[in-house]
C-alpha cells in the first residue's frame, strides 16, 4: 500500500513538473522583422504571463548577452524579451557583409522611422506568438526615443510605456549636458576635463568623435555621483563570450552611434536630429511612467520633467531616484519592477 502511494505521488509530481515545463519559455532565435533577420531572446517561467519588451539603449548597447542578470527573478511574473535592434549585436552580425567599411555605413543608414516599424512588427509578432493582446514597453536612454515613438505610433499594442533616462530633444539634452558638466569640471578644478570641453565648445558637433569625448566626461561625472550597478549584471553568458559576437557588438555599437549623432565627413546625418517630443509626444494614449536618476546629466530631470508635466495620458507618474545617474543600478531596477507589478495588479 505504501509503495503504491509513493508511486502515485511520484507520478503526480512528474505530471506537475511536466506541466510547469510546458508553460515555461526559453528561446533565443532570429525572426524576420523589417525584411531582415533580427535576434531576440524570450524567457519566462510561464508563457501566459505579461510580456515585457526591453528596448535597449546605445543605440547598439544590446542586453541579450547578459542573460537577464539585471532582471533576474522577473521571469517568475513576466515573459522577458530582449531584442538586438537593427544595427546592433547579433542582428548587425547577421546582416552585415563579411568585410564592411565606411561605405556600408553610408549606404545603409539607420533611421528612427525604420526602427520604429521594426519594433512595432516585433510587438505584433510577440503578441501573436504568445497569444496575448498587449505588451509592456520598457525603454532606456536611446531606447526611450524608440519606445516613445512605438507607443505614439501603435498605442493599441501596448499596456503601458515605462521610460528610463528619457530623452526629449537630443539637441536640448546634449546642450544641457555640456553646460552642466563644464560647470562641474570647473568647480572641481578638473583641468583635464575643462581643457577638453573648451576645445570641443558647445554642441552641436560635426563629428561623432567629439560627441564621444563629451559623453565620456559626462559618464565620469555621473559615475562619481551615483551608486553603481553590480558587476555581475554585465557578465557575459558563455554563449556570447566569443570573438565573433564580441566583434559584432563592438562594430554594431560604432555603426549605430555614428548614425545616432551624425558624422559630417561621411555625410551621415543624426537620425535623432528632428526628434522633439515637446512637439510630438505630449498626447499619449496609454499610461506612461518615467524613472529618472536624480544625478543623470545626459537626460536630466531639468529637461524631461517639464516635458512630463505637459503630457496628457490615461495615467502617468514620474519617479526621481536618488543616488542614480543615467544608467541602471539596483534602485532604478527596483522602481521599474514596482511599476510593472502595479500594472499587473491593477488588471
Amino acid at each position: 500500500m505504501k509503495y503504491s502511494i509513493l508511486v502515485s505521488l511520484v507520478l503526480l509530481l512528474s505530471v506537475a513538473f511536466a506541466k510547469e515545463q510546458d508553460r515555461s519559455i526559453n528561446e533565443a532565435k532570429f525572426v524576420l522583422i523589417g525584411g531582415i533577420e533580427q535576434w531576440i531572446t524570450i524567457n519566462g517561467n510561464d508563457r501566459s504571463k505579461p510580456i515585457i519588451l526591453f528596448i535597449h539603449g546605445g543605440p547598439g548597447s544590446t542586453m541579450s548577452q547578459y542573460s537577464n542578470s539585471m532582471y533576474k527573478g522577473w521571469e517568475n511574473d513576466f515573459v522577458l524579451v530582449n531584442w538586438d535592434q537593427r544595427g546592433a549585436g547579433r542582428t548587425y552580425g547577421r546582416n552585415v557583409p563579411e568585410k564592411s567599411n565606411e561605405t556600408y555605413w553610408i549606404e545603409n543608414p539607420l533611421t528612427v522611422d525604420q526602427m520604429t516599424l521594426d519594433g512595432i512588427e516585433l510587438a505584433q509578432y510577440l503578441a501573436q506568438y504568445l497569444d496575448q493582446d498587449k505588451i509592456i514597453l520598457l525603454g532606456t536612454s536611446w531606447g526611450s526615443i524608440l519606445g516613445t515613438k512605438m507607443a505614439l505610433s501603435k498605442p493599441e499594442l501596448f499596456t503601458a510605456y515605462v521610460g528610463h533616462a528619457q530623452f526629449v530633444n537630443f539637441s536640448e539634452n546634449i546642450d544641457f549636458a555640456y553646460h552642466t558638466v563644464n560647470q562641474l569640471a570647473k568647480n572641481a578644478n578638473d583641468t583635464s576635463a575643462v581643457k577638453i570641453l573648451k576645445h570641443l565648445g558647445p554642441p552641436p558637433y560635426d563629428s561623432a568623435k567629439n560627441y564621444g569625448q563629451l559623453l565620456r566626461i559626462v559618464k565620469d561625472y555621473e559615475r562619481s555621483n551615483s551608486t553603481p550597478a553590480p558587476t555581475t549584471w554585465f557578465e557575459l553568458d558563455p554563449e556570447y563570450d566569443n570573438e565573433t559576437d564580441s566583434k559584432h557588438r563592438y562594430d554594431g555599437d560604432d555603426y549605430s552611434f555614428v548614425h545616432f549623432v551624425g558624422h559630417g565627413k561621411l555625410g551621415i546625418k543624426s537620425m535623432v536630429r528632428d526628434i522633439n517630443f515637446n512637439k510630438t509626444g505630449i498626447s499619449i494614449k496609454i499610461p506612461i511612467y518615467l524613472v529618472q536618476g536624480e544625478n543623470d546629466i545626459l537626460t536630466a530631470s531639468d529637461v524631461n520633467k517639464p516635458f512630463f508635466d505637459k503630457i496628457v495620458a490615461p495615467d502617468k507618474a514620474y519617479f526621481l531616484v536618488p543616488n542614480a545617474g543615467h544608467g541602471h543600478n539596483p534602485s532604478i531596477v527596483a522602481k521599474q519592477f514596482e511599476i510593472v507589478q502595479n500594472l499587473v495588479s491593477a488588471k
